[in-house]
């Protein structure tokens, strides 16, 4: 059976007529598609590997019904036998959210914004033209059905992972009446459903937009409020009005005629909500159930956006069990659940990494008064170097990383060992200790352990602002 890139390589000599330069694995993200990079001569391509057929099948067809829009969506290239993998046009690897967080709040980010939703508004009028909703993924309208399901999903994945006690009828209940008050809106359009800047690309400043799949017919306040409400973005909230403005304008004149603008903002805003409950409900799933460590960092960033949002945006209907449990979610005390603590300038804690080869090295000794730390055997997670092409290679080197997200069980080893030594640091910062040691030994020192004393050292970085040192052992050792 062919793997992945296999698959992606011989679609690609198909479509190019020849075998590609070079393939080159993208970053996942929170789905189960694989996206690769194809390159050949000046030319490249996106390629996609996606077991989910029907999840390929509407993909497609929303692509080629937008593209011949002359909607700004890639155009499709090529789709093998199958239909488990695609190519497209290459785009670009720039989304709106990197621009965001490489530039800050400038006027130039915020005109991007402003164009993005002024593209949003005519995907959504022009792109409703003529679509066969019968090719949606799930539901073919984002009507009561899926608004409850929506709240559910926030309900089950979140609130009860919190195990705060609340009464679950009347929850229900109120979940009833809002999903009834969102639902008569009068106007319905294509719904991107996932539409935030993360899904923006951005090619000489213009807009172009991606991972469409999960579209169907519905009210195009959601959308807005994606984008302009996504807490890792994180938007002045001058600009979220002002943006709000610019899509309204800009939906007048693909729609050319005016809106009642006091009944589309109030819904606006309950869509809002139901978004941001939408993404707690993501982020509870992929960092409370499967333990990713991104999703969980992003929780504080939405609870304070929700809490921003009911502050200052009540809501029009009588739904008391519900407010009253969005007010116990965004307490102080469940922000601080999931905001772990941070070090600063201060924090004297220096965190300490190692790689190591039982065979050469043994285990590292802590020389620090108390002694102690982790250590971790690798030897349970396939060896990369067992395999000629990565002899020569090292944990860091992209192939060998590459090889240990795919084909092992690295990930879920790496997300067991940060539940143990998140609380050890947490600790550690609150009460002042300087060193903390954490060792990962594998056969030879060169890849396993090199590999997630890597990540490791990245993680506590990211998610604490720790220093720490990383240092491998074997390396004069290391196959050349």
């Amino acid at each position: 059976m062919a793997t992945h890139i296999e698959t992606i390589e011989s679609l690609a000599s198909s479509a190019l007529g020849a075998p590609p330069d070079r393939i080159e694995l993208l970053p996942q993200s929170g789905s189960d598609r694989r996206y690769y990079r194809i390159y050949h001569g000046d030319q490249t391509l996106i390629g996609t590997y996606n077991l989910n057929l029907k999840e390929n099948d509407t993909f497609l067809y929303f692509s080629r019904h937008f593209h011949a829009q002359g909607l700004p969506v890639p155009a499709v290239v090529a789709v093998n036998e199958a239909g488990n993998a695609y190519l497209q046009t290459d785009l670009g690897s720039e989304s709106l959210l990197n621009k965001l967080e490489e530039l800050g709040y400038t006027d130039h980010v915020k005109g991007l914004f402003a164009a993005s939703l002024t593209c949003l508004a005519q995907l959504q009028v022009k792109g409703h033209e003529g679509l066969d909703y019968s090719r949606c993924i799930t539901a073919k309208e984002f009507g009561k059905q899926a608004i409850l399901s929506d709240l559910l999903y926030f309900k089950y994945y979140f609130l009860d992972a919190l195990q705060q006690p609340y009464d679950k009828q009347a929850m229900i209940d109120d979940f009833e009446a809002l999903a009834t008050y969102l639902t008569h809106t009068e106007y319905k359009f294509f719904m991107f459903r996932d539409f935030q800047s993360r899904n923006i690309i951005i090619n000489n400043d213009r807009p172009y937009f991606i991972d469409y799949q999960g579209g169907m017919r519905g009210a195009p306040q959601y959308d807005a409020a994606s984008m302009i409400w996504q807490a890792r973005a994180d938007l002045p909230d001058a600009w979220k009005q002002d943006l709000l403005e610019h899509y309204m304008q800009a939906l007048e004149e693909v729609l050319q005629h005016k809106i009642d603008r006091g009944i589309f903002v109030s819904q606006y805003y309950g869509y809002v909500l139901i978004r941001l409950l939408q993404v707690l409900g993501a982020y509870g799933f992929r960092g409370l159930f499967e333990r990713k460590a991104q999703f969980l960092s992003s929780i504080p960033l939405a609870l304070r956006n929700l809490k921003w949002f009911i502050e200052h945006r009540p809501l029009a209907i009588h739904v008391p069990e519900f407010k009253r449990m969005l007010n116990v979610l965004v307490s102080d005390e469940i922000i601080a659940r999931f905001d772990p603590p941070k070090a600063n300038d201060d924090t004297p804690l220096v965190v300490h990494v190692s790689s190591f080869s039982f065979k050469k090295n043994g285990y590292p000794e802590d020389e620090s008064e108390n002694g102690g730390g982790f250590v971790f055997d690798m030897r349970g997670i396939l060896n990369p170097g067992r395999v000629d092409e990565y002899k020569q290679l090292t944990g860091r080197d992209k192939e060998v990383m590459d090889y240990l997200e795919q084909k092992t069980r690295m990930p879920e080893f790496l997300n067991s060992v940060w539940d143990l030594v998140d609380i050890t640091v947490e600790e550690y910062i609150k009460r002042g200790f300087s060193k903390l040691m954490i060792n990962f030994g594998c056969t030879g020192g060169q890849h396993r352990s090199v590999y997630a004393a890597e990540q490791t050292a990245r993680h506590l970085r990211n998610k604490y602002r720790v220093k720490t040192v990383v240092q491998h052992l074997n390396a004069d050792n290391w196959v050349r």
